[in-house]
């Protein structure tokens, strides 16, 4: 395949390709239909398939038994190859670094299944957690260094295996190029040459490298949604790096007139310097010092307040408000951005999948057949009456075969959940009369017009009741909570609750009462109900399990319309918060593994004595009580708490002066004031991100009825029995219809409805809806000709081994 076709491709992996299938493996099956799942199965020999090389594969190409075998084999490797294409797309790799030949492919694909993904994964967090055992370690988790070194290089290893087969596959150019791979690459050779010297010389040393370990994790394959995250934090710095610069002005212009208003007062220590001026007014934007920063020159002057007053004014309400703005509107711009790109990238990746599945004689649509041949790749767990239904839905036409227009909605068909149209089977028509019975029973109750409010009434007593035990409980704990979860009220409402969800379960039956989430909620609540109430009533000091009783309470909230936008709005952002808790816990890493490497081995206790912080660091005998001297480097778990402490900001000056003073250097402040500004910057795109998800869902709501939702939701496909016969032309429609289950009589038809999960992703699809009209536009105006020449002029891998196979015949 010619050099054209390519655009970049990320490490990222493809979580379905466990068909590593070589050539010959291709041709072997050449004369047998192969089933979805024989194409999956034939996925684990990867070593075979290593030691195989393309002249071998090529002999074996010679020794196919007709023109029709080749074609056919052929055929299977346009399929292989387009699946690839339409998971780059979907995964918004580029495609540079797409596989050139057959060659390749092994090496490609045995790195981007989900078995080395989760491989790599494991090593990753591996590396992570051996933190705790190496020096500083925490006692009880403390292993010899030739363990733990032992485990680096092992885990190293699993890493570096990735890195080599992707250089086997992309070259040393292209690896070199690509910034993550290369950053990773790097990486991995200095921790591995430090894992080394640690073992030769059975000792630690100075290992700040360690901070560099969650880089592995952040390329794994599942840390899709951190890579965003981390991707987009790095696109907003330049705003926000133009703000912090006009705010650190402010600073350094307030920190010299506080140096000449107050540095020649003795009794102000806060001004002494223009260093420790700064210092003190960078405190005093998290409001940590105040007022006693300004206590002082207070006391000289209540005219002095002017200058504290001004500064807060300026520096925190106003320009830190309007850093926030400015994040918002950077981040907007952005999120909308990355639709952008990755819609036109998806189109792409159909567009170049899209030239390798038409016919010879027709460049301008794909059969059913070619389509069927992609899926067993793309979606080799779909069925078939799915793969028919979602051909059948792209086919907008009618014509039976799809056009470039029609195909590259692809990705919106394929994620379709298909089911027959018309009203849902109850679960009990079906069922013994004694579940019958329950069934009826359980349907009239839940259909009753007051059965909600019941539940909503019981729930709010539950709630009532538990006030009026807390205003009544015991001064001993145990008895207490006794009191609250194991009383015989409790029994009452955990008893209701289980009745309740009894009548759900046989109204909806057990599928579709799971199906709500709302309702998976009430019944692991109220399972936590009851066992709670058995244990307390066990062991009565297990006293926090009384918090199981009011949980039912949220239920409450479904009610009104606010909270049920909240409610929503939290559910879309989850990916994303998680994705930022993941953010927020590997920076929490780096820094952690600074600190220790800097602060470990200094001793906080006594250590401040005539200084600003001395208070705080007396032991018990001295008669110290805030016993700050505890919060300590020295170990990982520790630090962890050190740096929530600092993210907290309150009195984080006084740990930030403490290690200042015990270790003697001024410059160890610069630790605290970075780890404050990096988190800063990173809560603040968290809570534009907040802000932005919500005023989406607010709009989407406004701008969305009850119809257009359900209509953008479902689709509805109609198959008519004449159809079989024209996408399976050598079967009989009968057969077909009851092998792949549509349920279809002669010369009728039926529905089915196609729905879709109510993502981020659906709703930007609806409110972007013109900009997606203008941006196509621009696509086919200005790249579709450039992008439609190197299609046509790229060769696929099969015609590379067609040559290769006509050669070898004239050899012969």
């Amino acid at each position: 395949m010619s050099r054209d076709r390519g655009g970049d491709i990320s490490t990222d992996g493809y979580n379905r390709f466990h068909d590593v299938t070589g050539v010959s493996r291709l041709l072997s099956d050449s004369g047998r239909q192969r089933t979805p799942t024989q194409v999956s199965n034939e996925g684990t020999e990867f070593d075979e398939i290593l030691q195989q090389d393309l002249v071998t594969n090529d002999l074996e190409l010679a020794q196919l038994n007709s023109p029709q075998d080749e074609d056919k084999a052929l055929w299977e490797m346009n399929y292989h190859e387009a699946a690839i294409f339409l998971e780059e797309g979907e995964n918004n790799d580029k495609f540079d670094f797409h596989p050139k030949n057959p060659a390749a492919l092994p090496a490609y694909l045995i790195v981007h299944s989900s078995w080395y993904h989760s491989l790599d994964l494991a090593a990753s967090i591996v590396l992570l957690v051996l933190a705790l055992a190496e020096s500083p370690a925490i006692p009880q988790f403390e292993l010899p260094i030739l363990v733990h070194g032992a485990i680096e290089l092992v885990a190293l290893i699993v890493i570096g295996i990735e890195q080599a087969m992707k250089l086997r596959w992309l070259g040393w150019k292209p690896f070199l190029t690509h910034k993550r791979t290369a950053i990773k690459g790097l990486t991995l050779i200095i921790m591995v040459v430090e894992a080394c010297v640690v073992i030769v010389r059975q000792s630690s040393h100075f290992r700040v490298t360690r901070a560099l370990r969650p880089i592995f994790v952040i390329d794994n394959k599942y840390s899709g949604g951190v890579r965003r995250f981390v991707r987009q934090i790095l696109q907003s710095l330049p705003p926000i790096l133009d703000m912090l610069g006009m705010i650190m002005l402010m600073v350094a212009l307030y920190s010299l007139l506080g140096l000449f208003l107050f540095g020649l007062d003795k009794d102000d220590s806060y001004f002494s310097s223009l260093p420790i001026s700064f210092v003190s007014l960078f405190v005093l934007l998290t409001t940590a010092n105040f007022p006693d920063v300004m206590m002082p020159s207070y006391a000289k002057s209540k005219w002095n307040s002017i200058f504290f007053i001004s500064y807060i004014s300026i520096v925190l309400y106003l320009l830190m408000n309007l850093l926030l703005a400015v994040v918002y509107e950077a981040f907007t711009s952005i999120e909308k951005d990355k639709f952008r790109k990755l819609l036109l990238h998806k189109r792409e990746g159909a567009k170049r999948a899209f030239s390798l599945l038409v016919g010879p004689g027709d460049h301008s649509s794909v059969t059913f057949r070619r389509f069927s041949g992609l899926m067993k790749y793309f979606r080799p767990k779909k069925s078939r009456r799915d793969v028919l239904l979602t051909f059948k839905h792209l086919d907008v036409s009618g014509r039976g075969r799809l056009t470039l227009s029609e195909f590259v909605q692809i990705y919106e068909a394929v994620n379709l959940r298909w089911a027959p149209n018309g009203p849902e089977q109850v679960w009990f028509t079906s069922s013994q009369s004694s579940w019958r019975l329950f069934g009826k029973a359980a349907a009239t109750i839940f259909d009753w017009v007051h059965f909600e409010r019941v539940v909503f009434f019981t729930v709010v007593l539950n709630v009532l009741v538990m006030a009026f035990r807390i205003f009544g409980t015991t001064t001993i704990i145990e008895h207490s909570a006794v009191s609250l979860i194991a009383s015989w009220d409790t029994v009452i409402f955990a008893g209701l609750f289980i009745v309740e969800a009894c009548i759900r379960c046989g109204a909806l039956g057990i599928t579709r009462y799971f199906a709500s989430g709302w309702n998976c909620y009430d019944f692991a609540s109220t399972l936590l109900l009851v066992l709670s109430m058995t244990i307390v009533s066990l062991y009565p000091d297990m006293s926090f399990l009384v918090l199981s009783r009011p949980l039912r309470i949220i239920r409450v909230f479904k009610v009104k319309k606010r909270f049920r936008d909240v409610f929503g709005t939290l559910l879309l952002m989850m990916p994303r918060m998680s994705s930022a808790a993941t953010v927020l816990l590997l920076l929490y890493f780096t820094f952690g593994i600074i600190g220790m490497e800097l602060f470990s081995d200094i001793e906080l206790k006594n250590c401040c004595v005539n200084s600003t912080v001395e208070s705080y660091y007396l032991g018990k005998e001295q008669g110290g009580v805030a016993l700050y001297y505890f919060i300590s480097f020295s170990d990982l778990l520790a630090s962890g708490v050190v740096l929530f402490h600092l993210s907290v900001v309150n009195n984080w000056h006084v740990t930030m002066e403490g290690y200042a003073v015990a270790s003697g250097n001024g410059l160890s402040r610069l630790f605290f004031m970075l780890f404050n500004l990096v988190t800063m910057v990173v809560f603040t795109i968290v809570v534009a991100s907040i802000l932005g998800a919500f005023r989406f869902r607010i709009q989407y709501k406004e701008q969305t009825s009850k119809a257009e939702e359900r209509h953008m939701l479902s689709v509805e496909v109609i198959l008519h029995w004449e159809e079989l016969a024209i996408f399976f032309p050598k079967h009989s429609p009968s057969f077909i219809a009851e092998e792949i289950g549509v349920g279809i009589t002669h010369g009728g038809s039926t529905s089915f409805i196609g729905t879709r999960a109510r993502t981020t992703e659906v709703l930007q699809m609806k409110m972007y809806k013109d900009d997606i009209t203008k941006w196509l536009a621009d696509e086919e105006e200005h790249y579709s000709p450039t992008l439609n020449s190197r299609l046509l002029q790229a060769e696929p891998w099969s015609s590379n081994l067609r040559v290769t196979q006509s050669r070898q015949r004239l050899a012969s």
